[in-house]
């Protein structure tokens, strides 16, 4: 065997070129599988982060269009991200009284609504077209993202629907630049508000567009910009965890009973924890990950059958070879070892390459996302690199042993006379 390595060692270094050509397909193939794979490590320490920070121990309650509804309001103002606001639909019936039924619940210890709408904000001459997000006090209270400067607006200040904002971090440094937005007035469509804070960067919290938001007091949102009595979203904190099914049964109960809904088919409203979230989340994004690595597989099978094809040009090249040292005694088995390891070590070495390679890209991604404020872990799972060392390994004995058959099958004379 050994012999059968330094053999081969010894083919491959004298066709540097070919050598190099045909593991490139193992090589995209395999650094794709690596990419992808940490990228999915790196994105999930992502979610886990925003889950913490929102408070694993959360219900969200979020307004929905049943199956049987088709018009249950025509304004589509105040519409959150819900099957609702997606559908056109608007359901207007989830009130803060709502909310305030739920808050005597026994496991419920804190809780607030919000509103979500859209508008020009500007300072200056700079005019950006932002997310708004409203919601009350008790807000700062269960999330758990904090402030670069400034302050939280207050119960008092949501109550008498004050005209203060908080920005989000890229918001900020968009409309202010290098002034200090502490104290100063932005226009909010027609109104001005105050600047109260900043936020830290927020990432992927509010869909993707939380630091290119602002954030009001929920009354000031629905009186003064939006002109509802309603919520898009609720969030209610949990005492106890574990006690989530029994509290979602109770929330479930309420909101049919304020809204008089009878049959849970109807319902017009869902009501959803963290881990729920999390797990529809982990189906989705499994999902993907297994099409991106079924991609990069068909990568991987054109490697291979173009090392199958290099291999058969090798054993036609080398005939002459093959033939003498069968006449000096090696044996079938010897052949065959020699070829088969030929085939292996490229795309061995192919393997490797990709997982520096894919690695190497998957911290270049690490870099612009931690660069960008978000909570990005990177690395490259263990099991990631055992199945890229698993797949060379196989492609090359699955694509090598035909022909390493065919050289370790030549007669000796006839392969002696192809020269």
């Amino acid at each position: 065997m050994f012999t059968a390595f330094k053999q081969s060692i010894k083919a491959l270094s004298a066709n540097p070129a070919r050598t190099v050509l045909t593991t490139l397909g193992i090589m995209i193939g395999i650094s794709t599988v690596i990419l992808v794979l940490s990228a999915g490590a790196g994105f999930r320490s992502l979610i886990n982060d925003q889950v913490n920070a929102l408070g694993s121990n959360t219900l969200f309650i979020q307004t929905r269009v049943p199956p049987t509804t088709k018009n249950r309001a025509a304004s589509s103002a105040g519409g959150g991200p819900s099957e609702a606001a997606f559908s056109g639909v608007v359901i207007t019936s989830f009130k803060q009284r709502d909310l305030d039924d739920i808050a005597k619940l026994n496991n419920v210890v804190g809780d607030y609504g919000e509103v979500i709408g859209q508008a020009v904000v500007s300072y200056g001459n700079t005019d950006k077209s932002a997310m708004y997000y409203g919601a009350s006090a008790s807000k700062f209270q269960i999330d758990q993202h904090t402030l670069k400067e400034g302050r939280f607006y207050t119960q008092a200040e949501d109550n008498s629907a004050a005209q203060v904002a908080i920005l989000g971090d890229t918001l900020a440094q968009n409309l202010f630049n290098q002034t200090d937005p502490i104290g100063q007035l932005i226009h909010v469509g027609n109104l001005n508000f105050q600047v109260i804070g900043v936020y830290n960067p927020l990432g992927l919290a509010g869909g993707g567009t939380a630091d290119d938001s602002l954030y009001l007091p929920l009354g000031t949102a629905q009186k003064k910009l939006l002109g509802i009595d309603y919520l898009a979203i609720g969030v209610v904190q949990l005492k106890d965890i574990n006690l989530s099914d029994v509290t979602t049964a109770q929330i479930n109960n309420i909101m049919a009973y304020n809204h008089s809904i009878t049959d849970p088919v109807k319902y017009d409203f869902t009501v959803e924890s963290q881990a729920q979230a999390l797990a529809t989340f982990n189906v989705i994004f499994n999902g993907i990950t297994i099409l991106l690595i079924a991609i990069a597989a068909i990568s991987l099978i054109v490697g291979g059958v173009g090392i199958m094809n290099i291999m058969y040009v090798v054993v036609t090249e080398r005939t002459a070879e093959i033939g003498l040292k069968k006449a000096l005694g090696a044996k079938n088995s010897d052949i065959l070892s020699e070829f088969l390891m030929e085939s292996i070590l490229v795309t061995i070495i192919g393997g490797v390459i990709g997982i520096l390679f894919g690695g190497f890209l998957g911290w270049i991604i690490s870099l612009i996302a931690t660069s960008s404020g978000l909570t990005w872990t990177f690395s490259v799972p263990v099991y990631a690199i055992l199945l890229a060392v698993g797949v060379s390994a196989a492609i090359g004995i699955s694509f090598g042993v035909l022909p390493a058959r065919q050289a370790s099958k030549m007669d000796p004379i006839t392969a002696l006379q192809y020269e």
